[in-house]
């Protein structure tokens, strides 16, 4: 046995207390079968002790006499003993070991007395009852035993059918038929039956059988027949013979079983007359066929569905449906007797039976026949009506009432949700998919679910209430996956169980929801015949009409659609989903087309989108890994035009987005951005025109109409909805974070194997939703909900690592909101229409509102960081907007004038009726009446804001450290995150740093600031993502913007530069009168400023334009484009730039075609904006008192055609400022020629009389080389040095040399400065014919990239040898000017000499590294630009040539004698050059095609050919220049330097005159 009654201690313990515990066991045992009816624990308690016994572990006597008590227990105990023996008879004859046979055979015997031997005889063995010696021989026992079974059973009787008299079959059969009505009752007729069989000796089995064929025919007097039956005959299985013979007959071929027959079996089977096992096995087909059946129709389906999925050939298809038709003739369903009982059985209300024939077939086999499925739909109705009656009729709904069963063995109604696990649900389960053949019961049971979630979303349950719901809940669940919505499938397109279903749907939350949707797309069309075929269908008509679905058939094709949609939406949507992932095209057909679906179908397309995004299968990049996938993108414009146009429910999908944010990914992303695009009208995009930026930066009214490039209307629904769904399921927070944090994902975590080109795609894509999102929120949600939402800002930052610039732009809107609230309590405390008080209240609130602010964003940064750097300041920059600062009234006039012309053109338009007219000219007239109050809002609120920073900006900037690392700060934390957030963020950048300027902000130079936006822009470009250098590119626009309106009009710059603090130039120390004149940058220096601005724009595009780095090109090419309209200006920049492109077409034309096409589209806007550039003379005044030695050739520029010197490049920034210095100095009215030259990495240039002195020439200049280049070096090893030791620095050099030279430069200065202007027209005309001369010899010119590292060698060297001479060096001149090589004729030389003007570079430097004044007791001068001291000394020097007028005549006899040797230089030979060239090797070990390396050109490669040859000319000009210009430098004074003074001041006449010739020669 399993488990063991008596234990072992029992046995041991016998007469201790064993005996005692097993008596009272066997009592309470008893007691209990007495009671329940089963004897098995009594007789487990009896075998054990007998085993004992046989084991030998417990003794005969005790157990025999213990058994004898245990009889006075029950009745029938020694029939349960002798069942205990006859199992251990069996049990002990197989046993080897004879002991315990003998055993056994001991203890029955000695249970003989008290256990009757014919009990013993029945149940044991012939052998066992021989060998306790009762019987005598057990094979004479056999025999007899043989006897008496074949006389009992097979035996026939011998019944003289001739006795059997048919009057008495006769009479049955009358008295069986009679009326029943009356006071007949089954007793009376049972008694008049027995007196009819012994008359007339009737067989009682026959008089069986013919009262079943009465029942038969008369099936419906159960009530009579029932009893009689169960009176007459209580022997089931002869009951089932009987039944089983009739069954078989039935079972000929063609005949068929009668419903009347399946009826008495199914009474006989309800009321126990009969067991279902007995007559099962008489009925036909046996379940293995049943089983084979269902198989086959599933192996059909799946055929068919092959064959609707295949291309079949049409006479194919005709022969199909041919066999199709003849095959359903042949094969009629052959007579099932089971499923015939079945249904029986649930017509008269047993389920138990029914359930047990159910459980023997395959699933859903019986209730895919209809009356089946009917019958059990039947039984449903009647369970569940008193519960529908009372939850589930709507109201005004009446219904027909049904009768119940009279059979009251039938299921209980029932009357509570409780009650349907009982029966209901389980019969619902069975019935499965086959709901469908019984509408009304669908909606019953639907409305019944509606019902109960009701109840369940109720309050105030307790726990053990909450569990019961629970388990309910999960019943309804399941009958929704199970029953439902596979019967949905099967119905023929009803529209209203769609709808009714969605009634019950819409209570579930949408995780449950879409569960449902995922198993019924996915499993229910495989678990039935049915299903599979109508799955088939489906998409069989699913391509058929998206086949012929375009744009002029959507109505037709959409109420196609809709009626597929209906019962079988998931396979529908899946196949259209699959359409548009390839074919983006059919996204506005489809749209439109899917205005007849119900809510049900939109709710399960929601389903289909998100499964179908986050297939595992599809990849979401294309194969290049460099832009994402078509599929995603067609998928995301859907999701927005669907979303927008239908009531779709958007929970599911921001969730999905934030998951997959979660998990660090961030394609989908798309996703929302389309969604808040089309839903709320909120359009991000970079590539807006000045009109559209323009109207971004005014109210709400203004964005919607000016500010977007699709006029999206009627949002307020839809963005309603997306609002709810964002609050409802809190996830605006959420998603901002997450897109926040996500930005740097994209980079370091997302994009570790990524081409760099997603990544950056993938990163703007996040950045551009956030912004969208974030713009979408804050215009959304009203005060409350934003504030109650968005934590402060250290929370943001700090907790949530929220990076700075997207936490402001989450908070800004809360800060707006919270002031206007606040504004507006102050106003109603006290009522004041003075505006003068307003804004006082203005500036309160806003004290109020940004104080914690301020407070909070200390901990954002070091603390170092707010020595300079105000927290109020850091707080308003990153708090306020462009609609703060000014109002866009020009894009409010255009709008306004816009919607007048609508009305204009809608008062002309006779086809427009009347109404329609109306309509529209009130809505526009609405329209423009918002517009201008938007407008005057606008500007009081703009009028308020300035007031209030106009108050603070004495505290914005501490200045604790120098005015450079102030600057510094203010970039790094402030305008460069800011301008590359957004397109409306960069113009607000440029416009806050002018707004500081105007406000005369204390401690900002605006100079300092202009000057490190423009100056090296090449690391901030190449750090860009494409869109943040379109941002980037307009924030540099607007900055230009400004400096170039300043540059344009002096008037306009004395009035709006000249009397700031941002333009000084010399900061004073407290106590000092600071506005001095002549501390400020005047207007001419600041047009040279603005010159050495352009072009170090032009260098640095060069140099990204030849780094070969995809980002760096796209970037410097995107961000040229932005600055175009103020970019660049001067015609030899526009040239270099225009060359250096063109080389970018060439060579990126099949490499990368997204480069070339962006070179292009800029080279051929250059080109358009040619007309626009001026020659640089035009663009800063280039004519000095003073002329140095300027290199020949630098008007080239940038514009030249040598390649910049790429290893130099480091190089070239730290010297371009000294060589501004120097220019600067060579311009003061004291200061002598030979302080002008640079000496470090310039060419130097030739008066035509060096060639005698040639070799000591070079040396000289050598050594000035290598003075500049240690003075270069040392200002790079001390960049802590202020500017003002500098300045002072400068002023003792300037004296030293006044007294030296100043009597020499004086006269030649005064000399050219009153050259009359005959002798400057005749001049021009002499440089037009060389110029003309030149230009036809150098027209096949190829550019060659000179040498660079053998000359910084022999630099160096010289400079150690000879390092005393860098005391008389004032600076090295920086000049935009290529390094030249190769030798020519002299003649040449001199023409180009003559031909071309002097540098650019007379751009004065602004100084980055300026400290405050330290000692309030003394000056200090801080010269930002050295030009305007020049500039003061120029006056000087004017006045002393009022003095000196009677030297002109001298001058003049003067300059004739520089003409004539200059023409004798025109006849040197190129032997002079070729002597140069070996002297030079001698001196310097080098070869002088390597002497000049490092250029200071941005320049690079033009048209190949066309400059080599004026390479070498300009290489061998800029030579010999050098050679006669040492000299100079060296000498003290003497006729030498001044004969050479007096040259270079006509050179420098004559290049002025010649400027003109050049403004012809260049584009007009």
């Amino acid at each position: 046995m399993a488990t063991r009654i008596i234990p072992a201690d029992w046995i041991k313990n016998w007469e201790k207390s064993g005996k005692h515990e097993f008596v009272q066991l066997c009592k309470n045992l008893a007691y209990k079968t007495n009671h329940d009816g089963t004897i098995k624990d009594i007789q487990a308690a009896l075998y054990e002790l007998c085993w004992h016994v046989i084991q030998g572990n417990f003794k005969l006597d005790l157990s025999a006499s213990v058994l004898c008590d245990m009889m006075d227990l029950r009745d029938d105990m020694p029939s349960i003993l002798a069942d205990v023996f006859s199992i251990l008879d069996i049990e002990t004859s197989s046993l080897e070991e004879k002991n315990k046979r003998d055993h056994y055979t001991q203890l029955v015997g000695a249970c003989l007395f008290f256990v009757p031997d014919a009990i013993l005889k029945e149940r044991l063995d012939p052998e066992t009852l021989e060998s306790l010696g009762l019987i005598k021989q057990a094979h004479q026992f056999n025999q007899k035993i043989v006897k008496i079974k074949t006389k009992l059973f097979y035996k026939q009787q011998k019944f003289n059918l001739l006795r059997e008299e048919n009057e008495g079959y006769a009479k049955l059969i009358t008295e069986l038929g009679q009326d029943l009505s009356g006071n007949i009752t089954s007793h009376i007729v049972l008694e008049s039956i027995k007196s009819l069989i012994g008359c007339f000796n009737l067989d009682p089995n026959r008089v069986l059988d013919i009262i079943l064929e009465v029942y038969e025919c008369r099936s419906d007097q159960d009530e009579f027949f029932l009893p009689l039956i169960k009176s007459y005959m209580c022997e089931p299985l002869t009951l089932c013979h009987i039944l089983g013979f009739k069954f078989k007959f039935n079972q000929e071929p063609n005949e068929e079983t009668p419903t009347s027959l399946y009826h008495i079996a199914a009474a006989l089977l309800h009321h126990n007359l009969i067991e279902l096992e007995d007559i099962y096995v008489h009925l036909m087909p046996l379940d293995a066929s049943i089983v084979e059946e269902h198989k086959r129709e599933i192996t059909e389906a799946k055929q068919i569905a092959r064959k609707l999925t295949m291309v079949v050939v049409p006479s194919e298809k005709t022969e199909d449906k041919e066999r199709e038709k003849e095959e359903e003739k042949n094969d009629k369903a052959p007579d099932n007797q089971k499923l015939g009982l079945l249904e029986a059985l649930l017509r008269i209300g047993d389920w138990h039976h029914a359930q047990s024939i159910m459980d023997q077939m395959p699933s859903f086999y019986a209730t895919s026949h209809k009356a089946i499925a009917l019958a059990l739909c039947q039984l449903l109705h009647l369970t569940v009506e008193p519960l529908y009656r009372r939850a589930g009729v709507p109201k005004g709904a009446k219904g027909c009432l049904l009768r119940p069963l009279k059979n009251k063995r039938a299921p209980r109604p029932a009357e509570s949700f409780e009650d349907l696990r009982r029966d209901v649900f389980s019969m619902l389960c069975y019935l499965g998919p086959h709901l469908s053949h019984d509408p009304i019961l669908f909606a019953k049971i639907v409305r019944l679910g509606k019902g109960f979630m009701k109840e369940y979303q109720s309050e105030g349950r307790n726990d053990n209430i909450k569990d019961k719901m629970d388990t309910l809940l999960s019943c309804f669940l399941s009958i929704a996956d199970q029953v439902l919505l596979p019967s949905l499938s099967l119905m023929e397109c009803n529209a209203c169980m769609s709808e009714e279903l969605w009634g019950l749907f819409k209570l579930f939350p949408y995780q449950h929801r879409y569960r449902l949707y995922g198993q019924w797309k996915n499993e229910t069309y495989t678990s039935h015949p049915l299903l599979v075929k109508v799955k088939a269908q489906t998409v069989d008509r699913a391509k058929y009409i998206m086949k012929r679905l375009t744009k002029e058939n959507v109505k037709p094709s959409g109420r196609q659609i809709g009626k597929l949609s209906h019962s079988n939406p998931t396979i529908l949507f899946d196949y259209i989903l699959s359409q548009i992932q390839w074919y983006d095209n059919l996204i506005g057909p489809v749209v439109d087309s899917l205005k007849y679906l119900t809510s049900l179908n939109y709710d399960v397309m929601a389903y289909c989108i998100i499964e179908a995004l986050a297939n595992p299968e599809k990849e979401k990049m294309k194969h290049d890994d460099t832009t994402i996938s078509s599929w995603l993108q067609s998928l995301a414009s859907l999701c927005g035009a669907v979303f927008r146009k239908y009531p779709i429910e958007l929970a599911g999908l921001l969730q999905y987005v934030t998951n997959t944010l979660k998990a660090g990914k961030s394609f989908d992303l798309l996703i929302l951005k389309e969604v808040v695009q089309k839903m709320a009208g909120i359009e991000i995009t970079d590539e807006m025109t000045s009109e559209q930026m323009e109207a971004m930066t005014g109210g709400e009214q203004l964005k919607a109409e000016g500010g977007y490039f699709g006029q999206i209307r009627n949002t307020k629904k839809s963005s309603q909805r997306l609002k709810d769904a964002l609050l409802d399921h809190d996830l605006a927070l959420p998603l901002c974070l997450l897109m926040a944090q996500q930005r740097n994902g994209v980079v370091f975590l997302e994009g570790g194997e990524k081409h760099l080109k997603l990544v950056g795609k993938l990163y703007d894509q996040c950045h551009d939703t956030l912004v969208q999102f974030g713009g979408f929120l804050a215009s959304n949600l009203s005060t409350e909900d934003y504030i109650k939402r968005v934590p402060s800002i250290d929370i943001l930052c700090n907790q949530f690592h929220t990076p700075h610039d997207a936490a402001f732009f989450l908070s800004r809107p809360m800060y707006g909101h919270q002031i206007l609230s606040k504004y507006d309590e102050l106003k109603k405390a006290e009522k004041s229409n003075r505006q003068q008080q307003k804004v006082h209240k203005y500036v309160a609130a806003c004290e109020l509102v940004m104080s914690p602010v301020h407070e909070a964003v200390v901990s954002l940064h070091p603390p170092r960081v707010w020595d300079d750097l105000r927290p109020q300041f850091y707080a308003t920059f990153w708090s306020l907007t462009m609609y703060d600062l000014a109002v866009p009234h020009n894009a409010y006039d255009r709008e306004v004038k816009k919607l007048q012309l609508q009305v204009q053109v809608i008062e002309e338009n006779p086809d427009v009726p009347m109404n329609k007219k109306k309509k529209e000219k009130e809505r526009c007239t609405a329209l423009q009446e918002k517009l201008q109050e938007e407008e005057k809002k606008q500007l009081e609120h703009v009028q308020r804001v300035l007031h209030r920073l106009k108050l603070e900006k004495d505290n914005w900037l501490l200045a604790k450290s120098t005015k450079n690392e102030t600057i510094t700060k203010f970039l790094q934390l402030c305008l460069f995150p800011r301008c590359i957030f957004s397109a409306i963020d960069a113009v607000y950048c440029a416009r806050f740093v002018e707004l500081v300027h105007q406000q005369k902000t204390p401690n900002f130079c605006t100079l300092l600031c202009y000057d490190r936006v423009f100056s090296d822009i090449i690391y901030t470009v190449a750090s860009c993502t494409e869109n943040e250098s379109r941002r980037y590119g307009r924030f540099l626009c607007c900055m230009l913007e400004t400096v170039t309106r300043w540059h344009s009009d002096r008037a306009v710059y004395e009035k709006e530069c000249g009397n700031y603090p941002g333009f000084l130039t010399i900061f004073r120390a407290t106590g000092f009168d600071g506005g001095n004149k002549a501390d400020q940058l005047d207007y001419e220096n600041f047009r040279h400023v603005v010159h050495k601005w352009h072009y170090k724009l032009t260098k640095a595009s060069v140099h990204c334009l030849e780094t070969g780095e995809y980002t760096h090109i796209r970037n410097i090419l995107i961000v040229l484009t932005k600055i175009l309209p103020c970019y660049p200006k001067v015609l030899n920049l526009g040239q270099a730039l225009e060359c250096r492109v063109h080389k970018i077409c060439l060579e990126e034309k099949e490499k990368r075609p997204d480069l070339y096409a962006l070179a292009m589209g800029y080279s051929g806007q250059l080109k358009g904006r040619k007309a626009h550039m001026v020659p640089e003379n035009e663009f800063h005044h280039k004519e000095q008192p003073v002329r140095s030695a300027t290199p020949v050739s630098q008007q080239n520029g940038p514009g030249t055609t040598a390649k910049p010197a790429t290893n130099a490049s480091k190089t070239e920034e730290g010297v371009g400022e000294d060589a501004d210095r120097a220019k600067d100095k060579s311009q003061g009215a004291a200061k002598p020629v030979n302080k002008a030259n640079s000496t470090a990495a310039k060419v130097t240039t030739s008066n035509g009389n060096g060639a005698p002195n040639s070799t000591k020439t070079i040396k000289e200049r050598d050594d000035k080389e290598k003075s500049g280049k240690e003075k270069k070096e040392k200002k790079e090893k001390t960049p802590g040095s202020t500017l003002e030791t500098k300045g002072e620095s400068r002023r003792e050099k300037q004296r030293d040399e006044r007294g030296a030279g100043g009597k020499e430069e004086r006269a030649p200065r005064e000399g050219k400065e009153k050259t009359p202007k005959a002798d400057r027209d005749k001049q021009k005309a002499e440089e037009k014919s060389n110029k003309e001369d030149n230009k036809a010899k150098t027209g096949n010119g190829e550019p060659k990239e000179p040498s660079r590292e053998r000359d910084t060698g022999a630099k160096e060297s010289k400079s150690k040898e000879k390092g005393g001479d860098r005391s008389a060096m004032s600076g090295s001149l920086k000049s935009p000017v290529p390094r030249l090589e190769s030798a020519e004729s002299e003649r040449d030389h001199k023409r180009r000499k003559l031909e071309t003007h002097s540098s650019p570079s007379h751009s004065s430097s602004v100084k980055d590294n300026s400290n405050e004044p330290k000692d309030s007791a003394s000056k200090h001068h801080i010269n930002y630009n050295s030009v305007a001291r020049s500039k003061s000394r120029e006056r000087e020097t004017d006045k002393k040539e009022s003095e000196n007028t009677r030297g002109r005549s001298k001058e003049k006899k003067t300059e004739d004698k520089d003409r004539k040797d200059r023409k004798r230089d025109h006849m040197t030979t190129d032997r002079e050059m070729s002597l140069e060239s070996k002297r030079r090797k001698d001196e310097n070990g080098t070869n002088s095609s390597n002497k000049h390396s490092k250029s200071a050109s941005p320049s690079s490669g033009s048209p190949v050919s066309a400059d080599k040859e004026k390479t070498k000319r300009s290489k061998s000009s800029s030579k010999e220049k050098g050679e006669s210009a040492k000299p100079e430098r060296n000498s003290s004074g003497g006729k030498k330097e001044s004969r050479h003074d007096k040259e270079k001041s006509d050179k420098k006449e004559k290049r002025d005159s010649s400027g003109g010739k050049d403004e012809k020669k260049q584009y007009p």
